[in-house]
Parts: structure tokens; sequence; C-alpha cells
């Protein structure tokens, strides 16, 4: 069994990291680079780094940003938000980002993924799914954040992203996010036996055991998290010893 990865997700705004609930009464906890080397050297396996800034400015100093934890950090680290195109992307491949992460973008214009996977190759495009249970009984892919409902469908969508050049899927419950509730172990389960690329489980951890449960159970092959690593509730290396007692293959 291949190693399960450990992966901090850090929330960029002007250049700093933040954290809130749904983007509001954001609170600073740190410098990006310094955070992301600090989780680097407690033995994350990789980083995620996502732009909530919403001006053109903010957009350039993520741009720099990226190049400044590109010069620090030693792992690979993922970038997200905003991008709507190739060049896009490129801007922040180029800058020394070791993939990209696109969501709403991809849902809108789904070639997106294979222009990004054509040029750069499927290991650096991840698609990110937020989707929700609605009324109909169906799980429904969300954009913007989760506030705009869609037509589109949890699994036909991963696997469309999978056939069109994704090279991950980072699938977040929106039913199950802030909840510290643990994960939606089941629907993990049937996406990853449904796909052949990596499920990465985002959202819903608010115990060492919950993110053991989806690295098992729920069949992930790796798990982000932000809330429980920034307030220091446990550390990437108590949470590998934990997963290592209990038999979950991870890198120490």
């Amino acid at each position: 069994m291949l190693a399960r990865r450990i992966i901090p997700c850090l929330d960029v705004k002007d250049g700093r990291t933040v954290k809130g609930i749904n983007f509001e009464g954001l609170s600073d906890v740190g410098d990006p680079v310094e955070l992301g080397a600090r989780y680097a050297a407690e033995g994350a396996d990789e980083l995620v780094y996502l732009d909530i800034s919403a001006s053109r400015d903010g957009r350039s100093t993520f741009t720099r940003l990226v190049s400044r934890v590109a010069d620090r950090i030693n792992i690979p680290f993922t970038v997200g938000g905003g991008i709507s195109s190739v060049d896009d992307a490129a801007a922040l491949l180029d800058a020394g980002a070791d993939k990209v992460t696109i969501n709403s973008a991809a849902v809108r214009n789904p070639s997106l993924i294979s222009e990004i996977a054509s040029r750069y190759g499927s290991q650096f495009v991840v698609v990110a799914i937020d989707a929700r249970l609605c009324d109909d009984g169906e799980i429904h892919v969300t954009t913007h954040g989760g506030s705009r409902m869609t037509e589109r469908l949890l699994f036909p969508w991963a696997l469309e992203a999978q056939e069109r050049g994704a090279g991950e899927i980072l699938f977040t419950s929106m039913d199950h996010d802030g909840t510290r509730g643990g994960y939606p172990c089941g629907l993990y389960s049937r996406l990853a036996s449904t796909l052949s690329i990596p499920v990465i489980a985002s959202g819903g951890a608010g115990s060492p055991a919950d993110i053991a449960e989806v690295l098992t159970d729920g069949g992930a092959d790796a798990a982000l998290a932000a809330s429980i690593f920034h307030y220091g509730e446990i550390s990437i290396r108590d949470l590998k010893e934990y997963l290592k007692q209990r038999n979950i293959p991870v890198r120490l």
C-alpha cells in the first residue's frame, strides 16, 4: 500500500495566512512561508495554498508569494483560487508551484482541465469538488465556495474530470465541512472505487481518529486539514505517529 499523505491547507489573503468560517470573520494566523516551512519540518507531505484575495493586486501578491514558497520549502505544494485560464495556471506553475487546483472554473469550462493537462501534464492538475446532498436525493456539485448549486452530480463529474486529464480529485462534502464531526467515509469509499486517480479528503476532520478513518474505511489517498494544525491541536509529527500505530502507511 502506498504511503498516505497529510496535507495542511493555508488560505492566503493579501500575502497572509488567514482562517475564518466561509471566508468571514477572518483572523491572521501567520506568515504563509514561515508556516509552510514549519509544517514541512514537522513532516507534512505536501502543502496547499489557496488565494482568497479578490483583487488584482491580491493576485500579483499571491504570485510573488508562490515564488517565495518555492525558494524556501522543499516539499511539493499546490496552489489555487481564482484560476480561470491556462495563463493563470501558467503564471503560478512558472513561479514554482508543483500543481494547481481548479474548481468553479472547471465546472464552468471543463475543457480547462484538458488544456492545462495537455500543456503541463495530468500530474500538475488537481480538480477540487465541493458537493452537497440535495432534496432530490442526489449529491450536487456546488461552485463559488459552496454558495451556488449546479446540475452536475458528484460521481459523474469526478469521472469526467479524470477523463479530461485531472491527476487528483480533492473532494469536500459541504454537509460535513466545518462540523468537525468526521468525514462521510461511505462517499469517499465509493469515489475512490469509481476513480483510478488519487482522492484527497477535505473538510470534517475533528480528531486524528477521523483522519485515520477516512484513510482506511474511506479509501482516501490523502487528508487535507487546516484548523487542527493552525491552532496547534495536534502536530503533523504526532498525527503521523498515531496513524503509524494503526498500521496506516505514512512517511515519517
